[in-house]
């Protein structure tokens, strides 16, 4: 069939080798090869070269490939729009998000909806930005939840949907936990522990602190770790604070390990972000999660157990 060619041909664009693509494609090597050649007479062109070690696409074969993704797309989109004509047909939303959200804001969600709507299934995907990014981009996550800065692309549709505050976090029986809130000059005489350089948590830190005139560099930073978990484990144990997301430490707060403070002369928020392809199609599911997460007084009951 013509559509199998072009998945064929798709996938081994994709992984540049003949044998790989056979493997993920239940196929034998002959078959695969086959089907390429078939391609390849009936369109009069040469579509991969072939080496030692593997394929990779010709000019002619590089603007196939183009064409054949917006091709297998526009199907794919025809066969949701039918299925939405089903009305007992289950739904099926393919959502990301980065890691903080994905840890800590998405499976509220999904607890909730899993009550109210029974009827839709989802399959997420938690990964950074820029892998959740390039996954709408090649449409294999519809609606994606995002923290901290996106690619500038664009093909991408951002839309806020949450304002996220980072707080102040310290041992429970720390001096600072008897207050509710503390001044960046007093966080200065502690000693900070702070995700990793690069990381996005810390750049909005960062930038926030710049932006109200304080110098980064003038933390005295003892430790950086990669999750916010382990920098939980390590406030939690009196090895120092931290500057993370509220909605990170409601559990450490409620078992009064850990006592979130605002910062008095520079509350930190950031956008959570909804990102979706310009040009996707959107179900009736799609449309309903995204209308969801707009409805700002729902989700704020539904996350208000997540504010210390």
């Amino acid at each position: 069939m013509c559509d199998q060619q072009f998945l064929i041909f798709k996938e081994v664009a994709e992984t540049r080798n003949i044998t790989l693509a056979a493997k993920r494609l239940h196929m034998s090597q002959p078959s695969i090869s086959i089907q390429i050649q078939n391609l390849e007479n009936q369109y009069g062109a040469k579509f991969f070269e072939r080496t030692n070690k593997g394929v990779t696409l010709t000019h002619a074969g590089k603007i196939f490939y183009q064409h054949i993704c917006q091709v297998i797309q526009l199907m794919k989109e025809a066969g949701e729009k039918i299925a939405d004509l089903t009305e007992d047909k289950r739904g099926l939303i393919h959502v990301g998000a980065t890691f903080t959200i994905g840890e800590y804001v998405l499976p509220l969600i999904l607890g909730y909806l899993n009550e109210v709507r029974p009827d839709i299934d989802f399959k997420a995907k938690i990964a950074n930005t820029e892998t959740i990014a390039q996954d709408v981009l090649e449409k294999r996550i519809h609606v994606a939840l995002v923290e901290g800065p996106i690619p500038q692309n664009r093909e991408l549709v951002v839309e806020n949907f949450w304002q996220d505050e980072l707080v102040v976090v310290v041992p429970y029986h720390h001096p600072l936990a008897t207050r509710s809130s503390v001044t960046i000059a007093e966080l200065t005489k502690e000693r900070m522990i702070t995700r990793e350089q690069g990381s996005g948590t810390r750049k909005v830190m960062e930038i926030a602190l710049e932006e109200r005139g304080f110098d980064p560099e003038h933390l005295n930073i003892t430790m950086e770790l990669g999750s916010t978990q382990a920098i939980k484990q390590v406030v939690c144990a009196g090895l120092g604070i931290t500057i993370i997301s509220a909605l990170t430490v409601v559990q450490e707060c409620n078992s009064k390990c850990l006592k979130a403070l605002k910062i008095q002369d520079c509350p930190v928020y950031r956008p959570l972000n909804i990102l979706m392809h310009a040009q996707s199609f959107q179900n009736k599911d799609d449309r309903y999660f995204v209308n969801f997460l707009h409805n700002k007084e729902q989700l704020a009951e539904i996350l208000k157990s997540s504010m210390c």
